[in-house]
């Protein structure tokens, strides 16, 4: 069977997902009201998975699958299969104990708005009605002593007035101590019954807390999953032989665990899967309809590991499938301080997890540890063209000071799928979205106003060849992925760059590569005070 997490959907599972696709139509248009909704919910965006096996017989059977729930219809509807574990019956235990941490979130609420509040303001408000009285007081000991300070200084006060301004000083630093005691003495009440009331809070949510851990464990505990062996295995224990130990929310309940359950409880043989996307993108997310994607890795790589234990997965799911690197690099410039490296498209720019050899270890094996060679900045396993790596730390330091400071400047020539005049965008622009990592599909990123950093990117389109557009890009920012979302999102100029497996759509691409390629460098080098320029022919 494919490997879920790199594939290229066999024609059995695009004719299914198509067949698929002509079905939800017809329902749109269909006079029950429960099919017209079902289908607006999946067009909000949903994950659809496609698995094709066999029975005993060799007959070959296709399930369907979407991922997660669906708004008023749960994990079930017509055409699709189960979930691996219901845990929705509204009588059973999950749903039970879920109702019981629903009335104490309401209890919890309750307790701050109409208690722990008023608690809160009555001694805030004592507490500042007796500091004014304090501050008061103080005042008019400041305005007591510049009047003694101003007789003494005058020289008119006797010895009897002098011991009576001594006295009246004492007195008054006496009275602002008692002063004082008397606050805080009459501030106790209210100090005591606030921390009696944030106790109680604190006990509220220290019970819900445990009741929310205790029914996570048993959720994860009896979320069981088959693999091709007949074997079962919790949640709870796939998990606990990973770096994250405790389940994510929402794992096993993806397309492919889905589907992979259904057919190992029918005794069925899986041959192929896919999963596409179906509607809008959602969350900051770039996903284009009728995409295919690759299972995500956050929830779905220890899931999946487990449950395809027993199948022959090509390539396997440890394996190294982007080992071989088609040329070598070339390099276009080197002095004392750095080299300038044209990289290929398929080769990391420094070293990953597989054996795939990446441009440092490439270089180091050319120039020897003795040259101390890093890499000053990175390109996309997938992006060709020019990496700056430096000799030794103090070069090192130095260009990596240009690349804070943003005094390094780069051009990116790429081609994007789609007619930019068709879309009406404007031939040049600069496009402003925040970015952060999709922690649970990692490498993905997404759009993300809140929690991102923002990432600037400048744009010049050149020209229009047929169904694409050839276009400059001039990053201001350096973030991971930054020209890939920047083309893809909607939010951007929602044209994907050609050949972009990650964000982009299924087109034919001849060279099989990510269309984009660092084109041009350039910066002054603060040890020789030296202009550079760098340039590589694009190869596309």
């Amino acid at each position: 069977m494919n490997n879920p997490f790199d594939y290229t959907p066999d024609a059995g599972c695009d004719k299914a997902f198509h067949d698929l696709t002509v079905r939800l139509e017809a329902l749109k248009k269909s006079d029950s009201p429960d099919d017209v909704n079902f289908c607006r919910e999946l067009e909000s965006g949903k994950m659809l998975g496609v698995l094709i096996a066999t029975d005993k017989c060799g007959v070959r059977h296709t399930l369907y699958a979407f991922s997660g729930q669906l708004g008023g219809f749960g994990f079930y509807y017509n055409g699709f299969v189960g979930p691996v574990f219901d845990y929705l019956n509204p009588d059973g235990y999950f749903k039970t104990k879920e109702a019981e941490i629903s009335r104490q979130n309401a209890e919890i609420a309750l307790f701050e708005e109409r208690v722990l509040s008023v608690i809160r303001k009555d001694y805030e408000c004592a507490k500042a009605k007796m500091e004014a009285e304090v501050l008061e007081y103080k005042k008019k000991c400041q305005l007591s002593k510049l009047e003694r300070d101003a007789k003494r200084e005058s020289g008119a006060a006797d010895g009897n007035e002098l011991a009576a301004m001594i006295r009246q000083s004492q007195f008054e630093k006496a009275e602002l101590r008692r002063l004082k005691n008397r606050r805080a003495v009459n501030l106790e009440p209210f100090v005591a019954n606030l921390k009696r009331a944030e106790s109680k809070m604190a006990s509220l949510k220290e019970q819900r807390r445990q009741n929310s851990e205790s029914l996570q464990k048993w959720l994860f505990s009896n979320f069981k999953l088959l693999n091709a062996k007949g074997e079962r295995r919790s949640l709870s224990e796939i998990f606990a032989e990973t770096s994250m130990k405790i389940p994510p929310s929402g794992a096993g309940e993806c397309c492919a665990p889905k589907l992979l359950q259904a057919a190992y409880l029918q005794g069925w043989q899986p041959v192929a899967i896919a999963e596409y996307w179906y509607g809008k993108s959602k969350c900051g997310e770039v996903r284009i309809h009728g995409r295919h994607y690759p299972a995500c890795r956050g929830k779905c790589l220890p899931v999946l590991g487990w449950m395809l234990q027993g199948l022959d997965i090509e390539p396997p799911l440890n394996s190294d499938y982007r080992s071989v690197v088609v040329s070598e690099p070339e390099i276009i410039y080197e002095n004392q301080w750095f080299c300038v490296v044209n990289k290929p498209s398929g080769m990391l720019s420094v070293p990953g997890k597989g054996a795939a050899i990446s441009v440092q270890q490439w270089l180091e094996g050319k120039y020897g540890a003795d040259r101390d060679v890093r890499m000053a900045h990175r390109l996309d396993q997938d992006t060709s063209g020019l990496l700056v790596a430096t000799f030794g730390q103090l070069p090192f330091k130095k260009m990596q000071s240009l690349f804070a400071m943003r005094r390094v400047k780069k051009t990116y020539v790429a081609e994007l799928d789609g007619d930019y005049k068709a879309r009406n965008i404007h031939r040049c622009g600069r496009i402003e979205l925040s970015l952060s990592p999709d922690w649970l599909d990692r490498p993905r990123q997404r759009v993300d106003p809140d929690g991102g950093k923002m990432a600037v990117t400048d744009y010049e389109f050149t020209g229009i060849e047929g169904c694409r557009s050839r276009i400059m890009f001039k990053p201001v920012t350096g973030r991971t992925h930054q020209l890939r979302v920047h083309a893809a999102s909607e939010m951007g100029l929602g044209l994907p760059i050609a050949g972009d497996r990650l964000y982009g759509k299924n087109t034919a691409n001849i060279s099989g590569r990510l269309l984009l390629h660092a084109w041009k460098i350039e910066f002054v080098f603060p040890m020789d005070g030296r202009h550079y320029c760098f340039e590589a022919p694009v190869p596309f």
